[in-house]
């Protein structure tokens, strides 16, 4: 018995260890093409009311409960919102540059409090527009141990792919 407390007490440490060993910060970027011009797809993220057509996180909940602030389109403008689903925070763009950058502070309450940047970059290519959606933030150690067993990219990763692939669909309609 003594044996076995032993070794389960030698394996939390280990693995609390290890976890203070992960990196300080996290990223986590997906791209899409989309055959529209940069302006076209600016208009969908600098404006958050456009932003929510094709959000992915405000599709998983019907029910979300949404405040926008007075200005809804570039710098200053903010987005709150409630959900079961989805949990609590807000977004406000802090940067922009049309029609190539859209920078973006994501703030959560809940499930757990996180402060992050968010990156959408708008590049010309042959016809087409090469899109990034990009998220970046500390990793408090919570945030390291629970990356041991799932990482933020597999987290977030296919939530940003199907967000592009929103973006992509609202975008290239004529």
């Amino acid at each position: 018995m003594i044996k076995t407390i032993a070794l389960v007490a030698a394996a939390l440490a280990v693995l609390l260890i290890y976890a203070a060993t992960r990196p300080d910060s996290f990223r986590v970027e997906r791209s899409t093409r989309i055959h529209a011009p940069p302006e076209k797809i600016y208009a969908l993220i600098h404006d958050l009311k456009g932003f929510n057509r094709w959000n992915p996180y405000e599709k998983k909940d019907p029910a979300i409960k949404g405040r926008y602030s007075t200005v809804t389109a570039g710098p200053g403008a903010r987005y709150g919102w409630e959900s079961d689903k989805v949990g609590v925070g807000s977004m406000e763009i802090t940067e922009v540059a049309a029609p190539s950058r859209v920078a973006m502070k994501l703030d959560f309450v809940k499930p757990f409090e996180a402060n992050n940047q968010v990156e959408f970059t708008l590049r010309p290519e042959a016809g087409a527009t090469q899109v990034s959606w990009a998220m970046q933030g500390p990793s408090p150690f919570i945030s390291k141990l629970i990356g041991i067993f799932i990482s933020m990219d597999r987290m977030i990763g296919q939530d940003f792919e199907d967000g592009l692939a929103n973006l992509k669909s609202l975008a290239e309609q004529h």
